[in-house]
């Protein structure tokens, strides 16, 4: 059983199965994050949804890229949680498994390319608490002590 995070299922919503990719991305103390503008201001680790036929790893390389404007390397997986939520955006009901990984930023390409997503260094032990998700903190407490 995948631990849960967040608030449960929503009795009579109907949930699709919404796999994702998101990583701890550490260059000394730091922490590269992504601030997303809306629908809520939030920070969040870089990452998202993983789309028919792509990897995980495939997919956090493109969402890291997409949100940040940089490219990862030596990533390795730390785990998985799953979480029930609405995403306004997509006028779904979603059951997020996310798969979190940690991951060297290698190189900036250039400004993020996901609208309404800016990319935000900050220290690592400053970041988890300002987390939006209550998975990802938890991950990033784990991994950043």
């Amino acid at each position: 059983m995948i631990r849960r995070f967040g608030k449960p299922p929503e009795a009579g919503a109907k949930y699709t199965i919404r796999p994702g990719a998101y990583a701890i991305l550490l260059r000394g103390t730091d922490m590269l994050l992504t601030h997303q503008a809306e629908p809520e201001p939030e920070l969040q680790l870089p990452g998202g949804g993983i789309d028919p036929g792509e990897s995980p790893v495939a997919a956090l390389h493109r969402e890291v890229f997409e949100e940040t404007g940089w490219a990862i390397g030596r990533l390795r997986k730390l785990g998985a949680y799953r979480r029930f939520t609405y995403m306004p955006e997509y006028d779904l009901w979603a059951e997020k498994l996310c798969h979190i990984y940690t991951a060297r930023p290698a190189r900036r390409l250039g400004p993020p390319t996901e609208p309404l997503h800016t990319a935000v260094w900050m220290d690592a032990r400053d970041a988890a608490p300002l987390l939006a998700s209550s998975g990802d903190r938890h991950f990033t407490s784990l991994f950043v002590r």
